[in-house]
Order: structure tokens, then sequence, then C-alpha cells
């Protein structure tokens, strides 16, 4: 499992947790319908009390004038951030800003918003703490932590590599094209937002490829390696004709309930545009890409190898796990971790009818037939249905504190899977859209089902859905409710996939050596993550180890190169999940038969995403509280 992670741009590291990879998505989404199973009415109104009870603390921030002043503050602040990155506010759920594109890229721009972080920051460090009651000094506390980290990056310059193969504007619109994606495409209003957006994207591709030359001057490129798989992606871009292009494809499926004048205004307005601005736009991409900034780009696989670059990791690995620690402590962090999957798997290897050495499990579990049962589509969306009943039976058992919005099965439309893979994607803020599990099926026969409740667990529930979904409807402000960390968001869907052995789901042996063998690729993350960008690992020496320590081939190239375009996102998943269970496991020592996991549970998830350091803090203080 590969989940499709957080874009880790300077704003949308923090305001997109849940994003979408680059892909084209061109057919309609084939949807399943996951109805939910209603809670028992004791669980449901545990559940109704801990939601109003969050709600109401967080409605009573602006009792003080202190409060109402950083409210005030705070929704400056979001809006600035909206508006300096407003795909990151779409992937998010807010909608506001559907018609804007943004040019976060451009120097001028990027020299303002940094500028007003610092009026922000000067403006929040005016306001007395002391005199915010405890849920505003939360709000203040990550507003603070927030403006913090954004600052801690302006040294580097991040617009300077605009786009890779995980991700880049061009390859969102792209993806939006459906209209069954983040943006959604059913009134004239969406469609003329989305318009907005294509009218916009000639500037920002122009951009772009300055921000590119300019990174050609000061020696700051991708890894040739990385442009390879990218180029092939903004050459499928290109069409012969205007109808052909993707990016037309919102006049080819118009709903039935437009007029004929809406229609023929609207399919009008986007053949001009595709063909006066968007293929002329798109080609100069594709020459340039193709002629000037490809042969250009370093043989060097590592951040680390840039100007400046050993800084320039260190500030991401600080953004991607809300910590102090080290590359060094990470890596080793990395390597014990593991040894300790790898004894596990010595253990299971025989129950699963192996008796080879414990490396040599995954490898011998992909041989096997038995694991791979599938032959269509649905039999794999069926097996997840049944799971998704299976937990809404037993989730009630373990938290209290659950979202109101459902969660949606869908398997990824034909020609966006070869790009895409599992994911999660956030409900509408307005209600509009469920929260969606996509499972994405090239071939069934080769889809094994020893992952398949992990994944869930990850993807959908208790993972990314119950945060997530629940993030908006805790009345947040905005910055919280659309905002995020990547440590916590990945590390919370982590810790939910441990949650399957207390549900009984890991005690098929299959199941928990899929378990295992998901958490054994995020340990490897942190070995080779921080090997490449500070132990100047190059990439075939990262392919290799992740060949030998997973013992199979077919993540160890795409994986590399998802960590050289994104230096340190990976690392959050493992940290965020470590910092999780050891908070567990103090507060299951401090309070004995005090403790309770559905309270625990709702203390993690009832502030929406904290930075470690404050969820530390919070749980700190409810076991005191609990003695």
């Amino acid at each position: 499992m590969t989940p499709r992670p957080a874009r880790p741009t300077l704003f949308s590291a923090r305001l997109a947790p849940i994003a979408a990879a680059a892909g084209l998505t061109l057919a309609a989404l084939c949807a399943g319908h996951a109805a939910a199973a209603p809670l028992g009415a004791a669980a449901a109104a545990a559940a109704a009390t801990a939601t109003a009870t969050a709600a109401t603390a967080t409605t009573g921030s602006a009792a003080t004038p202190a409060g109402r002043q950083l409210l005030a503050l705070a929704d400056a602040y979001y809006q600035a951030l909206a508006r300096f990155d407003p795909i990151a506010a779409t992937e998010n759920g807010d909608k506001r800003f559907d018609d804007q594109l943004g040019l976060s890229i451009a120097p001028a721009r990027r020299a303002r918003q940094f500028a007003l972080y610092r009026q922000f920051a000067k403006r929040l460090h005016a306001i007395p703490r002391a005199k915010l009651d405890e849920r505003a000094r939360v709000n203040y506390d990550i507003l603070d932590y927030e403006l913090g980290d954004l600052l801690a990056m302006q040294p580097f310059p991040e617009h300077l590599l605009p786009i890779n193969q995980m991700d880049s504007v061009p390859m969102m619109l792209a993806n939006y094209a459906s209209g069954e994606g983040a943006q959604p495409l059913t009134t004239v209003k969406e469609y003329e937002a989305y318009l907005s957006r294509l009218n916009q994207l000639p500037a920002w591709l122009d951009q772009a490829i300055a921000n590119m030359r300019q990174g050609m001057r000061q020696g700051v490129t991708l890894p040739k390696a990385i442009m390879l798989s990218a180029l092939p992606q903004f050459q499928k871009l290109l069409s012969a004709t205007p109808e052909s292009n993707i990016f037309y494809t919102p006049a080819k499926q118009f709903p039935a309930t437009f007029s004929a004048a809406e229609q023929q205004r609207l399919g009008a307005a986007y053949r001009a545009v595709v063909a006066e601005r968007l293929m002329p736009a798109l080609a100069r991409l594709a020459t340039f890409l193709e002629q000037d900034y490809l042969p250009a780009c370093r043989n060097s696989s590592g951040l680390g190898d840039l100007p400046n670059g050993q800084a320039w990791y260190r500030a991401r690995v600080a953004n991607a796990t809300t910590t102090t620690l080290t590359a060094e402590q990470i890596h080793a962090t990395g390597l014990q971790e593991v040894a300790r999957i790898q004894q596990q798997f010595a253990l299971l290897g025989p129950q699963l009818g192996y008796t080879g050495p414990a490396a040599g499990l995954p490898v011998w579990v992909s041989q096997q037939a038995k694991f791979f049962p599938f032959k269509t589509e649905q039999e794999v969306q069926a097996v997840y249905h049944k799971l998704d009943e299976i937990l809404d039976s037993k989730l009630p058992q373990l938290f209290t504190l659950v979202p109101k919005a459902k969660l949606d099965l869908r398997l990824e439309p034909e020609l966006s899977r070869a790009t895409a893979s599992d994911h999660y994607t956030a409900p509408a803020g307005d209600g509009s859209r469920p929260g969606v599990f996509w499972s994405v099926v090239n071939d069934p026969t080769k889809y094994g089902n020893t992952g398949m409740t992990t994944l869930f667990l990850h993807e959908g529930k208790p993972g990314h859905h119950f945060h997530i979904a629940l993030m908006q409807e805790l009345n947040l402000p905005d910055f919280r409710k659309y905002g995020g960390n990547n440590a916590y968001t990945e590390g919370w869907a982590l810790y939910a996939e441990t949650l399957g052995k207390e549900m009984g789901l890991f005690n098929d042996p299959e199941q928990y050596f899929g378990h295992l063998n998901d958490e054994l690729l995020r340990a490897t993350r942190l070995v080779v993550d921080t090997g490449m960008h500070a132990k100047a690992w190059t990439r075939e020496q990262s392919i290799a180890y992740m060949r030998e320590t997973l013992g199979y081939d077919t993540v160890a190239k795409s994986e590399t190169e998802r960590y050289m375009a994104w230096p340190g996102q990976a690392l959050g998943y493992k940290i965020g999940s470590l910092k999780i269970v050891q908070l567990r496991q103090r507060a299951q020592q401090a309070l004995g038969e005090k403790f309770s996991l559905p309270k625990f549970h709702e203390v993690v998830l009832s502030d929406g995403t904290l930075p470690l350091s404050l969820l530390e803090a919070k749980v700190d203080r409810w076991i005191a509280a609990q003695r």
C-alpha cells in the first residue's frame, strides 16, 4: 500500500494532508456505495455527546477580547494561505476558492507571502496568551507553530522546483477534468470555476518555465531520473485537437440539468480556452522539459547535493515530522524498526507454510497463487464492502468520537490507475460529497489479498476518514479545519492499522502478514529517505536496499523516486505512529485500570491535527487529570 500522500509544497504541506497524485482522469468513476451500518444507541449517544463537547469548547474560544482577536487573526491567516495555494484548499474540501489557481511559485508573490507570515507572527505574539481560555490557547499554539515552520522554509528556493512526477498544478487540474475529483463539476457555477482555473493555467506554466530556467542557472534542478519519469505525463497533456484534450473533458459530459444554451455557451468557452491558450502553453512546457531542462538536470539523488541542501533537508525533516529529530536519529530508528518487523516475519512464516529465511517471506508470498484470488474488480470491491460492514460492528467499542460524514467505497477510473494508488479523499466541507476510499485495481488477478485489511484501516476507517472527516465537523477555525501536518495525519492512519490486532482482524496470519509487510515499507522509508538526502546514498543504493529489505521489486524504483521528489515527506508516517503508540503506552502505564481506550482516542482526535509536541502535551495533561 502506497497511500496518496500530502503535497509537500510550502503551504500545502500543512493545508493538504490528503491530495491527488499526478495522473490523468477521463472516465467516469465506477462508484460503489458503502452504506454505513448504524451505531448502537448507546454508542451513537456517546459519539454525539463527544462531538458536541468538542464543538462547544471550540466556540468558547471567542469569549474574551483576546480570544476574538486571535480568531480574527487566524481567519486572516487562513485566507492568506488559501489564496496563496487555492488548490490545496480545494483538496481539503473548501470550495470557496475553486475558481482560483494562485501563482505561489512567482518569486514576487512568494516574497509577499513571507512578509505576511512575519506580520501574522508579530500580531500573534502581541496577543496575551495568558488571557486566553484553554481552547484558544490550542489555536494560539498551533498558529505559532505553523508560522514558525513556514518562516523556516524561506531561505530555500522551493519555487525553483515547481513540478515532478508526483505532483504539479497541471496534473492536478487534469485530475479534476472528470468532475469526480476534489473539484466537482455538477453545476454551471462549478463549470465556470474550473474554466477560470484553466484560463489561469498558461500563466502558471510560463512562470514554472521561468523558475526552472533560473534553477538551471543556480544549480537547483531535479534529479534526471525523476524528470525522465515525469516527462511522459506532460507529453500526454498534448493533443491534436481541442476536443481530444483532457481539459476539454467537461464539455463532453454536461449534466442533463444544463440547458441547451448553457451547454452551447460553456462548450464554446472551453473550446476557446483549450485551443487558444492551453494547447500552446502545454506545448511550450513539454518542449522546454525535453529539450532544455532534462539535459540540465542533475545526476545526483539527494536534496543534500543542492546548494545549502543539508540545511534545506533539515528544514524538510522538521516540517514533515513536527519534531527536532535529526536525520541520523531517524535513520537509526528505521534500522531498528526494520529489524523488529523482520523478527516478526520469522515467527509468522511457518504459520503461512513458509520455512525459509525471514527476509524471503514477502517474495514467497508474492509467488503464491492462493494470495491472489481475484478475477474481477467487483470481487475486490466486495471484500472491502464486507470489511466495511465488519468495522461498523467493531469500531464502536474503540471510539465514541466519530465523524458524521459517511465513507463511500469507489473504484479508481481506468485511465488514472497507472499513476494512482489506493487512497482517500476528504468530504466536501459543505457536506455535498462524502469521504471516499478509492481502490486501484489495474489487474484484479494481480491484486493481492493479504494487505487489504491494513490498507482499509489506514485509508478508510478508523484511519484517514475518522481524522479528516471529523476535523471538518469540530467547529475549528478554518486554518485548522482545512489544515494539518504530515506527521499527525499519516501517523494517525498508520496507528489506526495497528488496531486491527485488537479487533481480531489480524488473527488470520495472511492479514497479519499484510500489516507487517506494509509496516516494513514505512520503516524502510526512514532508512532510505535519510540515506539519500543526508548520507549521500545514490538512487541505485536506495533501490538495492529496498529490494533487499522488502524482498520484492515492485515498489523499489517508484518509491525511491517518490522520496527523491518529496524529500522528508515519507518520514511522517512512522514517526507520527511511533509517537501515538508511545503516548498510549504512557497513558496505560500511568492510569492502569482507569485507562479507557475510547477516551484516549477521543483525546487524540478531538482537537484535529496537532504538531506532535502539542499532542504529547495534551495527552500528558489528560493523564494528570485522570489521577
